[in-house]
């Protein structure tokens, strides 16, 4: 069992940046893949970053490549998303997400994929 609690979000002028943390607790951080995802109120739920379980490997979404970063630090059993240059489109709740296993970076833009799920953080960009 993971507890995942987001933290970090909140309301941002276009073009500013952000960064969300992603803290978990319960069983050894370093064995889950970890992912972002965000979903606005009556759209689906879709793939933002995702980060192999050592760090090595991260993939992004089209939207957001070049703008946002995905580290994690597990000896601090946290993962991050750093935002620059958001747009009003980045205006989401942002969730992250641990997936357990042996996973390849390319799998982690499936929903599906994950086993635990934070409660999410609200991130607004104004124009």
């Amino acid at each position: 069992q993971v507890q995942l609690v987001e933290s970090g979000g909140g309301l941002v002028q276009a073009g500013g940046s952000l960064r969300l943390s992603c803290a978990a607790s319960g069983r050894t951080f370093s064995i889950y893949a970890m992912g972002w995802f965000r979903q606005d109120p009556g759209k689906e739920r879709e793939f933002v970053a995702g980060i192999s379980r050592s760090g090595t490997n991260t993939l992004y979404a089209d939207s957001v490549k070049g703008r946002f970063t995905v580290s994690r630090d597990n000896a601090k059993n946290t993962v991050y998303l750093q935002m620059n240059s958001l747009k009003p489109d980045d205006t989401a709740v942002y969730y992250c997400a641990a997936a357990s296993g042996s996973v390849t970076v390319a799998v982690l833009t499936a929903s599906g994929r994950y086993d635990y799920w934070g409660q999410g953080t609200q991130v607004t960009v104004s124009s």
